[in-house]
């Protein structure tokens, strides 16, 4: 598990804005509705909390419910009725609080789950759908084909303990001599370097 500093610096960063704006008698309620405040503040926190930690998918949507929804936006709010800043505990606020939390939560955990189906798709081939499902087969690579692939090597049988093997065409065409002279016409007997007459002897 890998802990990714900018998504850690900025929400150390934001946390301290917000600690200060809702621990303190500070009021931005006449600026803006206090309601908004909280959910913008918690829905920020959420989102950049979410990216710190570098692991699986359920183990950052469990961790940041636990921390950020359940402990900052509910926790705060009960820290900040206990604390002498003019300010009392709010059961709407808390409301506030989870509705901008788990819409954050929610929102990167949709991008989250797209982000990895496209890296499972660059590396896994998936079947087109609309089709049997079966996996097409390759016919280069002899699957599917009826019998063995046929590998160029010419394979024969062996008449005895001392019958040679025939040479392939690769090793007819290495051994080739061009001032071999030519035996087309010869009969076959010839061209087997028996002597024919000797043969009719036998």
């Amino acid at each position: 598990m890998r802990i990714r500093l900018p998504f850690a610096g900025v929400f150390f960063l934001l946390l301290l804005l917000a600690g200060y704006a809702g621990l303190t008698s500070l009021h931005l309620d006449v600026l803006i509705n206090d309601k908004v405040l909280h959910f913008l503040t918690f829905f920020l926190l959420t989102v950049v909390f979410y990216w710190i930690l570098d692991t699986n998918r359920r183990r950052t949507l469990h961790f940041t419910l636990v921390v950020c929804t359940l402990g900052l936006g509910v926790g705060s709010e009960f820290l900040q009725g206990f604390l002498p800043n003019g300010r009392d505990f709010d059961f709407y606020d808390i409301v506030a609080n989870l509705v901008g939390s788990l819409s954050g939560l929610g929102l990167c955990s949709m991008y989250h789950k797209r982000m990895l189906e496209r890296k499972r798709q660059r590396k896994t081939y998936t079947a087109v759908p609309g089709e049997d499902g079966d996996v097409e087969e390759d016919i280069e690579l002899g699957e599917g084909v009826i019998g063995a692939q046929e590998s160029g090597v010419v394979e024969t049988e062996s008449a005895g303990a001392g019958a040679k093997r025939s040479m392939t065409l690769e090793e007819e065409v290495d051994n080739w001599d061009e001032n071999a002279p030519d035996d087309w016409d010869a009969p076959p007997d010839e061209v087997n370097g028996e002597d024919p007459k000797k043969q009719r002897a036998d």
